[in-house]
């Protein structure tokens, strides 16, 4: 019988990592975030913050990845219940992480505190760093992420561009196409080709959410406006077979069912 594990979780197959083994470095009941996506497999967030804190202990993911069965393992991948460079331990968390496993690190971002130096800094010991950028302008990215406090369009897109230019592994970029922001596809499409990312993760809804997924000919014609990028569709991408050591309790909670 496999131990029961609080803060890591899966693999899960994904269309983006192959095997993923998620840790959780926030692993509130609630989920705790800077943004309220419409999209969100989560639900509602209950807390909003922008304020980093340790909220699981470095140790406490260690002795966890210690007790891991024999699985699969493509990337190690930071996310979970909210947004994970919300743990101001992030960074320790990464290189212990790396100290002990010879798996490759991913952290799944939301790009809002990527303005902040000691953000960056954390992820930089990572070997993927995948951030979202859902929209063009203002006005569509408060409509579909409902950013907390004062975190602009422009300023997030600064962010990533200045981290571009910093981190020397795999930078990706996923956008959430959905309804609400299919025509802004002209102006997201530019600003990514001004990033210049390693990939660009083409996804739409398709966990359980409040949003209904676009068609699979939809995201066909999207992906045009990324010719000449490194650009992957969710529809087109292929999934691994892969038994979870989770119960299902544990993924609901994760939206990874």
């Amino acid at each position: 019988m496999n131990p029961t594990f609080k803060y890591i979780y899966g693999p899960v197959p994904s269309w983006r990592l192959g095997s993923s083994l998620g840790v959780d470095p926030i692993s509130e009941e609630k989920k705790i975030c800077s943004f309220d996506c419409v999209y969100c497999q989560l639900g509602p967030t209950i807390f909003f913050s922008d304020e980093r804190k340790v909220y699981v202990p470095v140790s406490a993911i260690i002795e966890e990845l210690n007790l891991l069965p024999q699985v699969e393992i493509d990337y190690i991948t930071f996310s979970g219940a909210g947004e994970p460079t919300l743990a101001k331990n992030l960074g320790d968390m990464i290189r212990e992480v790396k100290r002990i496993r010879k798996n490759k690190v991913a952290v799944l971002t939301n790009s809002s505190l990527l303005y902040r130096e000691d953000v960056q800094e954390d992820l930089l010991s990572a070997d993927l760093v995948a951030a979202k950028l859902d929209t063009g302008s203002q006005e569509v990215f408060e409509a579909i992420n409902h950013p907390f406090g004062d975190i602009s369009f422009d300023d997030v897109v600064s962010a990533i561009k200045k981290f571009k230019n910093l981190y020397k592994g795999k930078l990706a970029l996923q956008v959430m196409f959905m309804e609400e922001n299919k025509e802004s596809v002209k102006e997201i499409a530019k600003i990514i080709k001004e990033i210049n990312p390693d990939e660009v993760q083409i996804n739409t809804p398709l966990r359980p959410c409040g949003v209904k997924a676009l068609p699979k000919k939809e995201l066909v014609r999207i992906k045009e406006y990324f010719k000449g990028l490194n650009a992957m569709s969710v529809y087109e991408a292929s999934k691994k077979d892969i038994k979870p050591i989770s119960d299902k309790d544990t993924l609901a909670r994760r939206g990874k069912i």
